[in-house]
């Protein structure tokens, strides 16, 4: 179809101004696709769905009785980022992961915090993923925070907000770097053209920072991936990202604790691992310290953790950041720590646990989104004005239960992204997910996972609801520094994969 057929809506559009016109970053892809034969543009949709079929590019969803794996639905049209918008947001993400750093240390130390009252005492006790086996508890370098996925969204005023943090296991990162691939494969053309900052190096970006984590006296470490197994949701991300780092891809079983260390079975025998970068949450890492129950994690692992004789990332504990309620507090926490106003708002948020906002929240139920502390992927939310009044009324019992279990924040007119639909180009909404690994500095790969809801008119974009992803463009603002920046991508990209 022509562009010139798009409707761009009563919404912000990320690739079309009010005028109708492309954006000055989205004109390159603009002139292309207007380029294109009819029917050319769902030639090559087809062809991307194929090709993520045949790479085994999956995920879990929990209940389906159709089976247990899905493609997560891909479109070929891009989010483009301008230069100048993408270095606040860049600023804004390394604020906001320095402070939350600085707070969980804090948490689990003096609590000083607290002492001053610029956070409510009884929200940190109250929280789940606060963990007391962790307090005092020092982690490598100090980092507790290596590996993050921080939500964002932008508003009909044009403004970029904060949704939500993800601080234990976040996923997604696979199918930004399988989204570039096919990108470029299908639209080599645009990639020629465009000074697009390249993703493909995140891998050793990552594996960089987890030796970086290894006790000082190792010379050599070795770093493995610890994953649920093939029944977790994302079980396709861990294998892909062990194979992509050249690390061992490994399940609590094939792990021991032995003579104060962590050791891995191999044909060889056994060998002692220094990092593990762990895809288990909390509860199920340690029988002997978090659920008994637990067979999925490695008996013991935790002491051998306080030790300094191997170091975990995301260092346990690091999810009572990860808390809805406790996010409301994050521009106060960034202010304390930093003494700095925030760069990225959070979303205006009401906290059910404070006797006025909850009055309003209940009052006002069919206006707003009301999501559960720590559930994710878009389970334990209301989101008002599309709920009917039976709804409504079950989920207000749920909060006047448990009110510290709620936040509730205006339902958001999240912009959107022409996105292919039986052969025609029509507006989806979007958010956007990017990837903040912190080592020995602070790195924001450069773009992340623009998640869309494929339904229209709907605002949920999480693939277990029926949300697929985009590429995610970000535009460099010197073409001889992106043209460095993807050759040296590239090299170490080829340094990997011979690991």
């Amino acid at each position: 179809m022509k562009l010139s057929e798009y409707e761009v809506g009563n919404f912000f559009d990320e690739m079309f101004g009010e005028n109708g016109r492309p954006r000055a970053a989205a004109r390159p892809l603009a002139r292309n696709i207007e380029s294109l034969p009819p029917g050319e543009l769902t030639i090559r949709q087809s062809a991307a769905d194929r090709a993520l079929v045949q790479a085994g590019i999956t995920f879990n969803v929990y209940g389906e009785s159709a089976g247990i794996e899905k493609t997560l639905p891909f479109d070929l049209v891009p989010r483009i980022v301008a230069a100048t918008e993408w270095e606040r947001i860049e600023r804004g993400l390394k604020q906001r992961i320095r402070a939350l750093n600085l707070f969980i240390d804090d948490l689990y130390h003096d609590q000083k915090i607290l002492k001053d009252g610029a956070v409510p005492r009884e929200i940190i006790a109250s929280s789940k993923g606060l963990r007391q086996q962790c307090v005092g508890m020092n982690p490598p370098r100090g980092v507790w925070c290596h590996i993050t996925g921080t939500d964002l969204v932008r508003h009909s005023d044009g403004q970029i907000y904060v949704l939500e943090d993800n601080l234990r296991c976040p996923s997604g990162v696979s199918y930004v770097l399988e989204n570039r691939r096919l990108m470029k494969s299908l639209f080599p053309e645009v990639f020629a053209a465009s000074h697009i900052r390249p993703v493909s190096n995140y891998p050793i970006r990552l594996r960089d920072m987890l030796e970086y984590l290894a006790p000082e006296e190792v010379t050599s470490p070795r770093v493995v991936l610890l994953t649920p197994g093939i029944y977790n949701s994302a079980y396709f991300e861990h294998s892909f990202l062990a194979q992509q780092m050249g690390i061992e891809l490994v399940e609590g079983s094939d792990l021991v604790v032995s003579d104060g260390y962590v050791w891995m079975r191999t044909t060889k025998g056994f060998e002692r691992v220094d990092v593990i970068y762990r895809r288990i949450d909390d509860d199920f890492l340690d029988p002997e310290s978090f659920r008994s129950d637990s067979v999925l994690g490695v008996p013991g692992l935790m002491e051998v953790y306080k030790s300094g004789n191997v170091a975990l990332a995301n260092a346990p504990g690091t999810g009572v950041a990860d808390d809805k309620v406790i996010y409301a507090y994050v521009p106060r926490i960034i202010k304390y720590y930093l003494n700095e106003e925030i760069i990225l708002p959070n979303v205006p948020t009401y906290i059910c646990a404070e006797a006025d906002d909850l009055k309003y929240v209940l009052e006002h139920l069919g206006e707003l989104v009301v999501k559960a502390a720590n559930e994710s992927g878009g389970y334990g939310m209301l989101v008002g004005p599309h709920a009917k009044a039976e709804e409504c009324r079950e989920f207000a019992k749920r909060i006047q239960a448990n009110p510290r279990n709620y936040i509730a924040q205006p339902t958001l007119s999240l912009s959107r992204v022409p996105t292919l639909v039986d052969g025609r180009l029509e507006g989806r909404h979007v958010d956007l997910r990017p990837y903040i690994l912190y080592g020995k500095e602070i790195f924001v790969v450069p773009g992340g996972l623009t998640r869309v809801a494929l339904k229209k008119g709907s605002l949920v974009v999480n693939s277990s609801q029926g949300g697929g992803s985009k590429d995610t463009w970000v535009l460099a603002d010197n073409p001889m520094a992106a043209e460095k920046e993807r050759n040296d991508a590239a090299g170490e990209t080829t340094a990997v994969n011979r690991t």
